[in-house]
């Protein structure tokens, strides 16, 4: 899979991509976990180094405003991409001068920042295919059924640390997330870490809360006799927010899905 570039992840935070471009990348983003995630850093190392010239931490510290005027400038000057394509060649002075802008941004940000706010929560609301493919069970429908919903089942803690760590999640909250089962205990899901990834609690309105909506509905429907097991194990490991459209008939996540009302943006 082709990735988006830095220059277009930028701009794209900017707001100055083209309508067309706009449009490519945000559904470029929406199914590229990767690149959602150097989106997130991207902006994180902007916004903290703002938050450092402006808490006046370090006299040593330059105005914000300066390294990304120039970082902005700096771009204004490549070729514009076609729209077609996600990734840019940059020339090698150019890159080399955006690069180093983003690591002044970071290494500023996160040294005067280290004590005030050792903690930092990545906004992750679908798992990375290549660490958290889904593992299920051999288990038959009636199997499944014939047990209580096992959707609160406890992660071990040193199975937890392992997948923050495989996701590079390491000075997090762990308050801030679910280490969640991709296919549910209640569907089938096995106790495999190639079954587990760091669901964002409230960073993301594709929460845990909305996924764990999603599970009680799909296993009502398996159990039930209106969903096949094997297609409600392969919808939810394959993107569990398409399945969550597709069975409650829905954009966004519903605040109440018993009533179908909508969560406040």
């Amino acid at each position: 899979m082709n990735h988006l570039s830095d220059r277009h992840l930028l701009l794209n935070l900017e707001g100055e991509l083209p309508r067309h471009e706009k449009k490519l990348a945000h559904e470029h983003l929406e199914a590229c976990w990767k690149c959602r995630a150097r989106s997130h850093e991207l902006e994180t190392a902007i916004a903290d180094f703002i938050t450092v010239q402006q808490q006046e931490l370090s006299t040593n510290v330059p105005p914000a405003a300066g390294p990304r005027a120039l970082l902005k400038a700096r771009l204004s000057q490549l070729p514009p991409a076609a729209p077609s394509l996600f990734r840019t060649r940059m020339g090698l002075p150019l890159a080399a001068a955006a690069c180093a802008l983003l690591v002044l941004g970071f290494a500023l940000a996160r040294t005067a920042l280290r004590l005030q706010q050792p903690h930092a929560t990545v906004a992750v609301s679908t798992p990375d295919s290549h660490l958290t493919p889904g593992a299920a069970l051999l288990e038959s429908r009636q199997d499944v059924c014939a047990q209580s919903s096992t959707n609160n089942k406890i992660v071990p803690v040193a199975l937890q640390k392992k997948v923050f760590e495989e996701y590079g999640i390491t000075r997090a909250q762990p308050q801030a997330y679910e280490v969640d089962y991709l296919v549910t205990p209640a569907l089938g899901g096995a106790d495999d870490i190639h079954n587990l990834w760091p669901h964002s609690y409230s960073a993301t309105v594709w929460n845990a809360q909305v996924k764990d909506a999603l599970e009680d509905r799909m296993r009502e429907m398996v159990c039930g006799g209106n969903l096949d097991l094997t297609e409600a194990q392969r919808e939810i490991a394959t993107n569990w927010i398409a399945a969550y459209k597709k069975y409650f008939h829905t954009d966004q996540p519903l605040a109440n899905p018993a009533t179908g009302s909508r969560a406040q943006q």
